[in-house]
């Protein structure tokens, strides 16, 4: 759509296909209450959801610019099927920014509300006398404008994430345990609690007052229900991954191993099988570097005559340049680099640059995933 200082502003495809919901639904409602309308209440059903898109636009809009305001750098704006969201870098957050970044948008909304609250109040009143077709609409839209904004507003305040009154509890468990993963992580179960709870009341409800759900709405809730759930499971995810990034080290990580030169012959190799029967054995290369990590299947079966012949390398598996860390290396800095590998094992080595260990992907993720290695 363009961008605002610098900042994309993206339309993503699912955005039309809310539209067309919203054009589908709410069509037919007007043409039955206005039936002067006819096609062109289509129109101004189309015109809801233009409304509805830019009320999500100045909401995601203010976020941006909040974030701007603490020199946060802002990625971009999407503007999709459930709404939008903004991405900015969280790296200079404190619990009272983050707060203010995420309360700015549904400030937005309820300023929004009261603009259209003051139109509405311009406009001629039914009192007044007769009022014609078109300013009937404008009087429909401007309603329906006020409240979407203040459901949006009222809606984004609830306190769990994704939404943005989950920064409310994000911040209050950030600033009082010096953890801002432990506030999102606390957060994302609020926003649990709120999908049950949504649940509850608008499938669950009806049935209290001896009636049931209409299949549009049950089908908006749990649609609804699924985003939110998703949300704050991946918030959860996320933070968990975090806290345990600082915990993933190289050196903890890998399996002790020994080194040879990439020089030498599967005879060779053997003796030092011998003497270290179950540590895998990396390959350096005449630059004194990680080249390569023996195959213990084709070590295995070199036939014995051969062996003084066959040269280290017929038996090995290479490394990609630059496939080794140091022992010391950690945390985000470690999972970081290892993604621009295409490897799934590495050498790690010592400050004196000999291999100490070899470090498998599959670790890695299980380390920073919590996950058990099967």
């Amino acid at each position: 759509m363009g961008s605002v200082r610098g900042t994309p502003i993206i339309l993503a495809n699912s955005w039309f296909l809310i539209a067309g919901v919203t054009v589908l639904i709410f069509g037919p409602q007007l043409k039955s209450a206005f039936p002067g309308l006819g096609a062109g209440s289509y129109a101004v059903a189309f015109a809801y959801a233009l409304l509805l898109l830019f009320s999500v636009l100045i909401h995601e809009l203010a976020h941006a610019v909040a974030a701007k305001m603490y020199g946060w750098p802002t990625h971009k704006i999407v503007l999709n099927l459930w709404g939008g969201h903004t991405e900015f870098d969280f790296s200079k957050a404190t619990p009272g920014k983050a707060l203010v970044v995420a309360f700015a948008g549904p400030i937005a909304n309820f300023v929004l509300a009261g603009l259209g609250w003051l139109v509405q109040l311009a406009l001629p009143s039914a009192a007044d006398g007769p009022v014609s077709l078109s300013l009937a609409v404008v009087m429909l839209l401007a309603n329906i404008f006020i409240w979407a904004n203040l459901l949006i507003g009222f809606f984004n305040v609830l306190p769990g994430l994704p939404l943005d009154g989950g920064r409310l509890v994000e911040s209050i468990v950030w600033k009082s345990t010096g953890s801002q993963e432990k506030g999102t992580i606390a957060a994302g179960w609020a926003g649990r609690i709120i999908v049950v709870v949504i649940i509850a009341v608008a499938l669950g409800g009806p049935y209290l007052t001896g009636s049931r759900p209409d299949l549009t709405t049950s089908f908006i809730v749990i649609l609804l229900a699924g985003f939110l759930w998703a949300g704050a499971s991946g918030a959860i995810k996320g933070a968990g991954i975090r806290l345990r990034l600082p915990e993933v080290s190289a050196g903890t990580l890998a399996s002790p191993a020994v080194s040879a030169s990439s020089l030498c012959s599967v005879a060779q190799l053997w003796t030092l099988r011998g003497e270290y029967p179950n540590e895998p054995i990396v390959l350096f290369g005449a630059d004194g570097r990680p080249a390569a990590v023996v195959d213990e299947y084709a070590l295995a079966h070199v036939p014995p005559e051969a062996a003084a012949s066959t040269p280290a390398t017929a038996v090995s598996r290479a490394l990609s340049q630059g496939a080794y860390v140091p022992d010391v290396a950690a945390g985000a800095e470690l999972v970081q680099y290892l993604a621009q590998l295409p490897d799934s094992e590495y050498a790690v080595i010592n400050l004196d640059g000999k291999v100490t260990g070899l470090l498998s992907q599959a670790k890695v993720v299980a380390a920073i995933t919590g996950k058990t290695l099967p």
